[in-house]
């Protein structure tokens, strides 16, 4: 490993400048003349909207009570997350997003920014307070209609009504519209019957089924008249109050999971058990007492999205979630990596901290980046979703809207999460596999996020069929002249380049020396050209391969749209990073701070050529940039890391986290106190003239 690219030529006169004069790089902004963030503010800009939420959540949190206990057996942690799902009661973190008058405070996005922060504690305890009250309860309060909320909402806000939420099976995860269970009506008795008619159709992977839940909010094929009007939800008890299943229900316990093992998932069965014609949900389809089905939206499809669209929240919140859990990591490696020291400068000098290093400013700053990118955007989501569960702005245009921002970044920001927190773990060597330090424990609970509450690469298809609907509308109506004029447009590279891209990006001598090319040409604006040009290219690429589909028969149609699938999922990645990057440069554009929007500036510089450098292979073969400027992107990452080394910590400590929260032993001061000691114990040694000489000097005499 070399530090060369990081290093002064001469002796640092920093504070910091270890014994042996070993000149190291400023480690503050402060030690290198630089602007300053305001951390304080950067703080509230990250926590965003619900700031007062968050940091009430933080607060509530520090209680010794509700953190994970790492190496706990399964047994025990699943009963002390269930006595901290009343201690959220106790402390009134149960009801933000219900209806006063049931003792609620009727705020959405308040409720999921403080729902995400419990990540912090154990996030056993956010998934099944999610399970609790973001989705067997939301259910109830979303599907159901004021005879369900009286009857219900109380109790499964105060937990006297534990619940499940039946959707997945067995054999059917995201294909949420082929499950199997049934729900047929019987007109005689007024009751539907609810059967999981083979194995497959079992509910599986089900929080709260395995021990604790007394009642389920079930997702079955509506049955009526001989006619299936599709997936429809339905109240079903569970247990009586000793904890045996009913008669008809059954079930299994999930065991021992990948992470999340405070959460008891398990599967339930049913056989032709009983429920009131009142249990069924029936906001958006009711069932006369006669067995007559009406619903005020005709279109079966539409009425299936609207139905699965009133539980968007779940993304929502994980999107959140994965962010915070990311930022905790980056917090624990970051300040390690700022105290950690390993190995001389070869001169026989003090040993170097391991952020000096360029592999490790390259390994973890643009994860930073991302990371405040990814907070940036989710406060655009969550204002999204509270303007629409509000009934602000519930529109249907808002709410698919809102199902497709929040499709678009729960993605990247899960798989964003595994990815950086096993880096984070890797830039802390065995320290960070050691289970005390979280970053183990925070991979193995965060895994899972990326493919509940919607498989993210079937999320994704979601959203590449919207940007493909949005491409067929501009087009829509269009005469002859409009397509042509298009067509040459796009085959001169004009419309997807951006104005003057490919010269700019060709004619890179122009601009002089590589450094000052890059400097010039790859500022806010080209960086949005390139990373929006990407997406429109690639939209309109899947969209001409699929053009033929509309005269060809179904099967051949389908054929096609398969080969294609793995683009169009790849078209929609490329549009939710856009979107993050133009929700950091909006965070950017609204700070006063002169040198908080300097650093902030630079952050986002670097976001914006992490996702260009990534995609570089793509930008060259598609001719959006040279050879030569496709080079200095690399370089000027380079630059950009090491203007950024002295604000790390400060980017970091910006997260707001208290050590309760972090809870660290790495990222305690405990490592830099050990390299003071060390440090110590040697200046001591050679002050006291018995410090043995080294073989190599030895032989260097003779």
């Amino acid at each position: 490993m070399t530090d060369a690219a990081v290093r002064s030529p001469k002796p640092s006169t920093s504070k910091r400048t270890p014994a042996g004069g070993a000149p190291v790089a400023p480690h503050t902004a402060e030690e290198a003349s630089e602007p300053r963030i305001d951390r304080d503010a950067v703080t509230d800009l990250l926590l965003g909207t619900w700031a007062e939420t968050r940091r009430e959540a933080r607060e509530m949190v520090k209680d010794p009570a509700f953190w994970r206990v790492e190496g706990m057996p399964m047994p025990e942690h699943r009963e002390r997350v269930l006595a901290q799902l009343r201690l959220l009661v106790e402390n009134g973190a149960s009801g933000r997003a219900y209806p006063v008058e049931y003792g609620g405070k009727n705020n959405n996005g308040a409720n999921l920014a403080g729902f995400q922060e419990v990540v912090l504690a154990d996030p056993s305890l956010q998934i099944k307070s999610g399970v609790q009250w973001g989705l067997f309860g939301s259910a109830i309060q979303q599907l159901g209609t004021k005879k369900h909320h009286d009857a219900w909402l109380r109790d499964v806000m105060t937990l006297d009504l534990p619940g499940a939420f039946a959707m997945t099976e067995t054999g059917h995860g995201s294909d949420v519209a082929a499950i199997g269970t049934t729900a047929t009506y019987d007109p005689e008795t007024e009751e539907f019957v609810i059967h999981t008619p083979f194995r497959g159709a079992w509910k599986d992977y089900l929080g709260n089924a395995a021990l604790h839940g007394k009642a389920a909010t079930v997702f079955a094929q509506l049955i009526t008249g001989g006619v299936n009007y599709g997936v429809h939800c339905f109240f079903v008890p569970l247990r009586d109050d000793e904890g045996n299943f009913l008669p008809g229900i059954g079930g299994e316990d999930d065991g021992v999971k990948g992470g999340l093992n405070g959460i008891d998932n398990g599967r339930l069965h049913f056989d032709h058990v009983r429920v009131p014609r009142f249990n069924m949900l029936d906001r958006y389809g009711q069932v006369a007492a006669d067995g007559t089905y009406t619903s005020e939206i005709d279109s079966p499809g539409r009425r299936f999205f609207t139905m699965l669209g009133a539980l968007v929240q779940g993304r929502v919140s994980l999107d959140g979630a994965a962010t915070t859990g990311t930022a905790l990591a980056l917090h624990i490696a970051t300040t390690y990596a700022n105290q950690r020291r390993q190995f001389d400068s070869g001169a026989g000098t003090d040993e170097v901290v391991l952020l000096d290093y360029g592999k490790h400013q390259r390994r973890l700053l643009p994860l930073i980046a991302q990371n405040y990118a990814q907070f940036f955007a989710h406060d655009e989501l969550l204002r999204k979703f509270d303007g629409v569960f509000s009934g602000e702005h519930d529109t249907p245009q808002e709410r698919e809207d809102l199902e497709t921002l929040a499709a678009a970044l729960k993605p990247l920001s899960t798989w964003n999460a595994l990815s950086t927190i096993q880096e984070c773990r890797e830039a802390c060597g065995g320290a960070g596999f050691l289970a005390e330090n979280r970053l183990v424990g925070l991979h193995q609970d965060l895994d899972v996020y990326v493919t509940f509450e919607g498989d993210n690469n079937v999320l994704l298809q979601l959203v590449g069929k919207r940007l493909l609907s949005d491409y067929a509308k501009q087009f829509k109506g269009a005469d002859a002249a409009k397509l042509a004029r298009f067509a040459v447009g796009q085959t001169a590279g004009k419309v997807f380049h951006g104005a003057g891209l490919r010269q700019l990006g060709q004619a890179v001598a122009d601009f002089g020396s590589t450094a000052r090319s890059v400097e010039l040409g790859l500022r806010a604006d080209q960086q949005h050209e390139l990373l929006a040009g990407r997406v429109e290219q690639m939209v309109a690429d899947v969209a001409a391969a699929l053009r033929p589909a509309s005269k060809l028969d179904a099967a051949e149609a389908a054929a096609l749209f398969n080969a294609h699938q793995a683009e169009l999922i790849e078209a929609a990645r490329a549009h939710g990073e856009l979107l993050q990057w133009e929700a950091f440069s909006d965070g950017v554009n609204a700070v006063q701070d002169e040198g908080t929007k300097r650093v902030l500036t630079w952050l986002r510089d670097l976001f914006g050529l992490h996702l260009i450098e990534k995609h570089l292979a793509w930008h060259l073969i598609n001719g959006r940039l040279s050879t030569q400027r496709a080079a200095s992107v690399s370089r000027y990452i380079d630059r950009l890391c090491l203007r950024l080394r002295p604000h790390a910590q400060d980017l970091v400590d910006a997260y707001g986290f208290a050590p309760e929260h972090v809870r660290a032993p790495i990222a305690s001061g405990a490592e830099q106190a050990r390299q003071d000691e060390a440090r110590a114990y040697y200046d001591a040694l050679a002050a006291s003239g018995d410090a043995p000489v080294s073989e190599k000097s030895l032989k260097k005499k003779k």
